[in-house]
């Protein structure tokens, strides 16, 4: 069974004129729904990461809308069941608090039998509290797994359907509580040593997705760097993912996901790339110099690039790229198609023990690292910028697989390579903002050339001192040395 949410707008006209009338096997059926949320007057069940749900008819359900650690939950599937509840009865997160509706959906919902006897369920309506309500719709699809997810990818390129970002009931509940919905999941995946292999990749794969669906409304707004930033640190953990996997887990579905990821973060790069100049060194040069209209101007110059590229990036993340990236993700982690796709000599590999693996692609990635010896503060700069892209994949590597080892030992390893990392990025800046400028002032006049040479030499001094800062960032490294292998 997939979930998938849509906007109300688009629930209206999908069974007059979408793509499900155009696939539809059977006559739809519609009847109303009502649906309400009971939780105690401190939001005991809420704070479980739970939701008491009653329908017209039947008992009751306690749902999981938030998932615990280590939960094997893939976004797009719907909120699990926990245990079905008496009308009297109450769960025991409840404590002795007597329960009260909280928010309620009231809507309708259409059953149809689509090709190859995919049952369709489209649930719209209207969320409702006490002061406000607001439109909200899902459609669910089951039948056989390979069908389902094959009739959602197919719908999903004409149709805004994305898996959903909260279950209805946390919707509810933050409509009601007037706060933000909670996400299901942010940041690193954290890994169990009991998983092996292929486990570990489906399920980091799933929390990766949900991060960077969750992050997607805020780069689409714009109104703050944060959102593209999280999506683009999201995608690089995925493809870091991806390769760190590959001697286990490979296959063309996954170069495709792969491929997928790459060219949807070549859309995010202009935008997050002129949020750090604005932020940082255009925001620096502004404070050294606030009465130069030269700066002023290029300062508005490098505002409206941004603009535009946040313009450039909207259609994508409105458009199907975005949406097959999530189901693509959705079916890799289901279906495993690296089983049928890769050689035998990856069998053993994906049920090998997590913490042996790792190990192994540690060892790797930390050789490489290390390749330039202790002295790398005169390296040219493209052997420092090579060894900037192994920092970068090493710390995604040591953060995936931290939470196998001593938790003292990789947060200050991973402290040590997050300084270095910051100034190998600050030695990067001057790179990115000499193309930068460059494409600024292509056409402009001598004084927007006179503010971007102003702006490239404040850089390039900043980068030369980035480069003594990296010097002892990884003299500081190397001698915390690793933390795997350690007892």
């Amino acid at each position: 069974m997939l979930e998938a949410a849509l906007p109300p707008a688009a629930a209206e006209s999908l069974l007059r004129n979408g793509p499900l009338a155009d696939r539809r096997a059977g006559r739809s059926r519609g009847r109303p729904v009502g649906l309400s949320w009971l939780d105690t007057a401190e939001g005991a069940l809420a704070g479980e990461g739970l939701a008491l749900e009653q329908g017209r008819r039947g008992p009751r359900r306690l749902i999981r809308v938030l998932p615990q650690a280590g939960s094997t939950w893939l976004p797009g599937t719907p909120p699990p069941t926990l245990d079905e509840i008496g009308p009297a009865a109450l769960p025991a997160e409840a404590g002795d608090g007597a329960v009260m509706p909280v928010a309620g959906f009231a809507g309708t919902l259409t059953r149809l039998v689509l090709r190859g006897g995919v049952e369709a369920a489209l649930l719209k309506g209207r969320l409702r509290s006490v002061a406000e309500e607001r439109p909200a719709a899902r459609l669910t699809l089951t039948g056989e797994p390979s069908a389902v997810l094959e009739t959602m990818a197919a719908l999903a390129e004409t149709v805004p359907l994305l898996p959903a970002r909260a279950a209805l009931a946390e919707e509810g509940r933050a409509l009601a509580r007037g706060e933000a919905l909670r996400p299901r999941r942010l940041g690193a995946p954290v890994l169990d040593p009991s998983l092996d292999v292929e486990t570990a990749l489906c399920l980091a794969l799933g929390h990766l997705t949900e991060v960077l669906l969750w992050h997607a409304p805020g780069a689409h707004a714009g109104t703050s760097p944060e959102g593209v930033h999280q999506m683009r640190v999201a995608m690089r953990r995925l493809r870091s993912l991806l390769r760190v996997f590959r001697p286990a887990c490979d296959g063309p579905s996954l170069r495709r996901f792969d491929a997928g990821l790459r060219e949807m973060a070549k859309v995010l790069g202009p935008a997050r790339d002129w949020d750090v100049w604005l932020g940082g060194l255009g925001a620096e040069i502004a404070e050294a110099l606030p009465e130069d209209a030269r700066i002023a101007a290029l300062l508005r110059a490098a505002r409206h690039k941004r603009e535009s590229a946040y313009a450039a990036l909207r259609p994508v993340l409105e458009g199907p790229e975005l949406r097959r990236l999530a189901w693509s993700a959705v079916a890799l982690a289901t279906h495993r198609p690296w089983r049928e796709e890769s050689g035998d000599g990856q069998a053993d590999r994906r049920t090998q023990p997590l913490g042996e693996f790792g190990a192994k692609v540690l060892d790797r990635r930390w050789k490489r690292l290390t390749l330039p010896g202790r002295q790398i503060a005169d390296l040219p700069d493209p052997e420092f910028h090579a060894l900037r892209i192994e920092g970068k994949r090493m710390r995604y590597a040591a953060e995936l697989f931290a939470p196998l080892w001593s938790r003292k030992r990789a947060k200050r390893f991973l402290g040590c390579l997050a300084e270095v990392q910051d100034a190998f990025g600050l030695a990067n800046d001057a790179s990115v903002a000499r193309d930068l400028m460059a494409g600024l002032t292509a056409k402009g006049g001598g004084n927007l050339q006179w503010a971007a040479g102003v702006a490239e030499g404040w850089t390039l001094a900043k980068a030369r001192r980035a480069r003594s800062k990296a010097a002892a960032a990884w003299k500081d490294l190397l001698d915390e040395g690793i933390f795997w292998n350690q007892s």
